[in-house]
């Protein structure tokens, strides 16, 4: 005999959805700003008072966990979702410089939490995000415009000096860089 199936997740009420969603926003606006949270701050500027705030998130690691992992899932949608509007190299760059975003946040997040919660979010960000750069690369093989001998291994070894920018010159230098590796996955003429 099977058991009964377990009833359906509890669906969240709209406003308790939208309460959310702003408090996602506001952290991951406040992270990427200066890499400092405050979850007073968050709530505020969400709109939502403590209590709603800590109902979502009853800790501050689960607010930032939530954040990275919605940048994590935006940043691997928009490689597939790039490649239908754009030619892979141009959509390369592009999903480049939504990995400078991504990095910024990313940073801010690592920095805000305990050693254990960031190696399990990093772990679990690397497949997914590996996988969208080889959907990139891949196409870009596949009409010429980048090289063959390159890998997605490669490229998150390079992208990965991002996260040794200082703030005082990120806005100068992360996406300049990400342009020279991106010439450097062309092929050689």
């Amino acid at each position: 005999m099977n058991p009964p199936p377990s009833p359906p997740a509890p669906r969240r009420r709209a406003d308790a959805a939208a309460n959310r969603a702003r408090i996602v926003q506001a952290a991951r606006e406040a992270v990427a700003e200066s890499g400092d949270i405050a979850l007073n701050a968050v709530a505020k500027q969400a709109g939502v008072g403590q209590g709603t705030l800590y109902r979502h998130f009853p800790t501050r690691e689960d607010l930032l966990a939530e954040v990275y992992r919605q940048e994590v899932d935006e940043l691997v949608a928009a490689a597939p979702a790039l490649l239908i509007e754009y030619e892979p190299a141009e959509a390369l760059a592009r999903w480049f410089d939504r990995v400078a975003d991504y990095a910024r946040v990313k940073r801010g997040v690592l920095a805000a939490v305990e050693v254990a919660v960031w190696r399990d979010l990093t772990t679990h960000s690397l497949g997914p995000i590996g996988d969208a750069v080889t959907t990139l690369l891949e196409a870009g093989r596949a009409d010429g415009s980048l090289r063959p001998d390159v890998d997605a291994r490669d490229v998150i070894l390079l992208i990965g000096y991002l996260s040794r920018l200082d703030d005082a010159e990120w806005d100068t230098r992360a996406r300049h860089l990400l342009d020279v590796v991106l010439d450097g996955l062309r092929p050689r003429t």
